[in-house]
This record gives C-alpha cells, sequence and structure tokens, in this order.
C-alpha cells in the first residue's frame, strides 16, 4: 500500500506546473565596460550575464583555459590589464576582477 502512495506523490510531483523564473533585475541592467574590458568584449553597454557569455568566448577562442586545472585562466596581453597585472586567475577570481571594469 505504501508503494502505490509514493508513485502517486511522484506522480503528482511530475504533472505540477513549473513556474517560469524571472531573471533578476540586477543582472540584466546593462553596465558599461572599461577601456581595458571593452578591448576584450565590445565597448556597448551590455547586462553582467553577456559580459560573463562573451568573457568566455574570448577565453575558449584563444585557449587560454589552463589544459590541467580548468579552473585557471592565463591571461594573455588584452586580459592582464583586466586582471590587475595577474598572469593566472581562477574563474572565480576572474568574476570579482571583471566587476571593477564594470559601472
Amino acid at each position: 500500500m505504501a508503494k502505490k502512495a509514493k508513485k502517486a506523490a511522484k506522480k503528482a510531483k511530475k504533472t505540477a506546473k513549473k513556474t517560469k523564473r524571472t531573471p533578476n533585475a540586477a543582472f540584466m541592467k546593462p553596465m558599461m565596460p572599461s577601456a581595458s574590458l571593452g578591448m576584450v568584449i565590445g565597448d556597448k553597454a551590455m547586462p553582467r550575464t553577456e559580459v560573463t557569455k562573451k568573457l568566455w568566448a574570448y577565453i575558449k577562442k584563444n585557449g587560454l583555459q589552463d589544459k590541467k586545472n580548468k579552473r585557471m585562466i592565463n591571461a594573455d596581453s588584452n586580459l592582464k590589464t583586466v586582471f590587475g597585472g595577474k598572469a593566472t586567475v581562477s574563474m572565480f577570481e576572474m568574476t570579482k576582477l571583471v566587476s571593477k571594469h564594470l559601472k
């Protein structure tokens, strides 16, 4: 009897309507990149989410992700100015450093 109740509960859970997530307004607000960040992603105002997407596209296109430790990014000359002169940065530290270049 308990198995039937569990199955019914699972079925009800699956058929429940999912509410669509609305994006956080703070993430969707267009931000202006600094001149050094603009050299990497472009100089137009864009939301933070788009900045991150373009930054990762640049990193992948130029092969800047460390081969052994994928969490580390090896900076080229353009990214070095964004990263405050650091040669390698973790992906978590990268977001903190990039946020300083957004207004």
